[in-house]
């Protein structure tokens, strides 16, 4: 007969009731999209692929878009626990579940908090907005693509003042810089980390404010990267290993935020803005796939949202920018974006295309909620979703910039 731990059981069994206790929680999201025109079923993304677009806004499609299930509870007095999976999330893999959040926290003292694991990375407001409580069926162009990101480090925060009136909490963080959707959920394969300083404020429960950086490098060893035959490019199109190896492709974020919600307006604004650094670690101009042109480049991202909520319906209404070469900086003797060489303008089917990295969303939205006090628990969403025309590269015989616009009907309920 195999024998119990008795030991182990007895150290369990001396724990406070609470701390053997766990919550189970989490959220199920149904989507339809129905693409206004066939562009985003047959164009192609246009040179450099910055653009955020998920894959279910390339087909008229029926899919999961969340299944999110979340295990927290309290281990001992001041260290709490959480874990979150969605098994709806596919990486090409055999992998049937995939861990979004593993970490644990430990409150040593009044207001002092000590958060380590897996868990998003402290930047933009958005992306640490819980999934039910976005106010459209997806984060803005910001928060998709800085914030919601989750990455391997470290957090110590301090909290202080009044909730009711004026509160706050400093936050100082250090990750393993993983930029990667999929490589941040795996241990680090170099010494350079991501260091995160973030500052949020309350003015009571109707007020937020803050301000937030991220300050990194190269998320791969440099010991033998890039080759030194880079060093021999003609013409000086991209910058020479010596330059590379300098700028050790620092990485930057610098943000603020500030959001109004009393239970029937609701005002929020975001802008960011930062190096691209090794979020796009292409640097040969001349290549069709090119994700960066200069060491250097800037981005630039803002985005503005109003919205009325009147008993169980909420109206919405967002303005979207993100500027991936804000600076206009490119290695070339030409701007990449509108022409093929010096005095040449790019052209596709005999027309001229403009795919500067600039972009632009425009999206209406409603909500039904059907306990209007606790919207999360189930609401349906319709959104529709106006892109700017510079992010496709034209198809068979179309000429000009092609854009894809985009209604999206959305089910969600919590528990």
């Amino acid at each position: 007969m195999k024998r119990i731990p008795t030991l182990g059981l007895a150290a369990l069994a001396a724990l406070p009731l609470s701390a053997q206790t766990a919550k189970i929680g989490g959220d199920l999201q149904l989507w339809y999209t129905q693409m206004m025109d066939s562009n985003l079923r047959y164009n192609s993304s246009a040179p450099g692929g910055y653009y955020n677009l998920r894959s279910e806004f390339k087909e008229n499609t029926l899919t999961v878009r969340r299944a999110e299930i979340k295990v927290s509870g309290n281990l001992l007095e001041g260290i709490d626990y959480e874990v979150m999976f969605d098994p709806s999330i596919s990486t090409g893999t055999t992998n049937p579940m995939i861990l979004q959040d593993a970490f644990l926290i430990w409150k040593p003292a009044a207001g002092i908090d000590v958060k380590a694991g897996q868990f998003k990375n402290l930047q933009t407001y958005e992306g640490l907005t819980s999934s039910t409580e976005i106010l459209f069926a997806e984060r803005s162009q910001l928060g998709r693509t800085f914030g919601d990101k989750r990455d391997r480090g470290v957090a110590f925060g301090a909290s202080f003042g009044d909730p009711k009136d004026f509160s706050g909490k400093a936050t100082v963080a250090v990750f393993n810089g993983m930029n990667d959707a999929i490589a941040g959920k795996a241990n680090d394969a170099n010494a350079a980390k991501d260091f995160v300083v973030r500052l949020d404020f309350a003015l009571g429960k109707a007020q937020k404010f803050g301000v937030y950086t991220l300050q990194g490098s190269t998320d791969v060893p440099d010991k033998g990267n890039p080759p030194a035959s880079i060093a021999a490019n003609p013409g000086g199109a991209w910058p020479s290993q010596a330059a590379i190896y300098d700028s050790k492709d620092k990485t930057t974020n610098l943000g603020a935020f500030y959001a109004y919600q009393d239970g029937t307006w609701t005002v929020t604004a975001e802008y960011m803005t930062g190096l691209l650094g090794r979020r796009f670690a292409t640097l040969a101009a001349s290549a069709p796939t090119v994700k960066r042109e200069h060491l250097d480049q800037k981005f630039t991202g803002y985005y503005l949202t109003g919205g009325y909520t009147t008993g169980n319906h909420t109206f919405l209404a967002r303005y979207d920018l993100m500027n991936m070469n804000s600076g206009d900086q490119w290695y070339t003797a030409y701007n990449p974006y509108t022409q093929s060489a010096p005095g040449t303008p790019l052209l596709v089917n005999g027309a001229p295309v403009d795919y500067s990295p600039k972009f632009t969303e425009a999206t209406l939205g409603y909500t039904y909620a059907w306990i209007p006090a606790k919207a999360k628990v189930a609401n349906f969403k319709l959104n529709y979703i106006a892109r700017s025309k510079n992010f496709l590269k034209p198809f068979g015989t179309q000429t000009g910039e092609q854009g894809g616009n985009t209604l999206v009907a959305a089910f969600l309920v919590a528990f």
